[in-house]
């Protein structure tokens, strides 16, 4: 079974093809929201440090916003940073004054339901990603040093609520193997989920937060999590066995798995070219119990700050 994801070119998030290149993806890939569908914009908020580079850019997360405001959606931005509110995580990261623009702000995802795991026990799933009708994950293509690269089965980890995700990295870190799981399980999990890949300036060589932008040129969709991470992957010449999650896929024979599998309607992942990227050291998974604890006081200061 073949799988499309549709590319486009785009050297600057400046371009002023951004806007029709995003509802161009977007239709070819059968994203077309009805009239007062609710749809999640889920973008990558990871942290308010390097933000500008680390997290999803706000023109992209903008020029999707407005696609889906012209189809008629009711929109909501929202994601859940592990340290501290989503809205100071947009601002940092430039995200707050475009989508004001369209009368959107961002939101911190919550109420947490237990989402049962494939190798046992729970993780919080937020309850307001699970009722959306449908997702649009808008993930930004980055290295990662405990996961290798982070895409969008790794940025709908950001639906776990809150400091869980952390606690799940101390719980589950002993192993790539359990973690792995888990995230692919996160992604099961979560209903008409579709993705649009800020892969204009991906983050390379220190990642998942303090790396620098690569000039790759590349806005791709995909209705397949799994497909649009494989295009990705395969367009920056790496291999499965460098990546947990492609591994995952692999051994759950999911559909967009294998480079052989994905259709290209659109532009051909031979444009592109992957000379100077360079992969972040990597790290271990797990976070020590006081990383945890210093993390949860700041985002406790941050909140009351407010």
């Amino acid at each position: 079974m073949t799988t499309s994801v549709a590319i486009a070119r785009i050297q600057e998030y400046e371009s002023t093809l951004l806007d029709s290149a995003t509802a161009l993806l977007l239709e070819e890939i059968g994203f077309t929201p009805s009239p007062g569908e609710r749809i999640l914009v889920k973008p990558n908020l990871v942290s308010g440090t390097n933000a500008r580079h680390c997290c999803s850019n706000g023109l992209v997360v903008k020029a999707a916003c407005a696609y889906l405001l012209d189809c008629g959606a009711h929109v909501t931005v929202a994601d859940s940073p592990g340290y501290g509110p989503a809205s100071q995580v947009a601002r940092k990261a430039g995200l707050t004054e475009p989508l004001g623009k369209l009368g959107l702000s961002v939101q911190t995802l919550k109420r947490a339901t237990p989402l049962e795991l494939t190798g046992g026990g729970t993780i919080g799933i937020s309850q307001d990603a699970l009722e959306a009708d449908r997702i649009l994950n808008i993930p930004k293509l980055k290295v990662h040093c405990q996961m290798t690269m982070s895409g969008a089965v790794k940025n709908l980890f950001g639906c776990v609520v809150g400091f869980r995700k952390a606690v799940a990295h101390n719980r589950l870190g002993h192993s790539h193997d359990v973690f792995r799981s888990m995230l692919m399980d996160v992604y099961e999990a979560l209903p008409h989920a579709s993705h649009l890949m800020d892969a204009i300036h991906p983050l390379h060589k220190d990642g998942p937060i303090n790396g620098e932008p690569y000039e790759l040129g590349m806005l791709t969709a995909s209705s397949s999590g799994i497909a649009i991470d494989t295009a990705a992957y395969h367009i920056l010449g790496l291999q499965p066995d460098q990546i947990p999650l492609w591994q995952e896929a692999i051994s759950r024979d999911m559909d967009g798995a294998t480079a052989e599998s994905i259709r290209y309607p659109l532009e051909q992942p031979e444009l592109f070219t992957h000379d100077g990227f360079i992969l972040s050291e990597e790290r271990p998974l797990d976070f020590h119990i006081m990383r945890i604890l210093k993390g949860r006081v700041r985002s406790l200061l941050k909140y009351f700050k407010k």
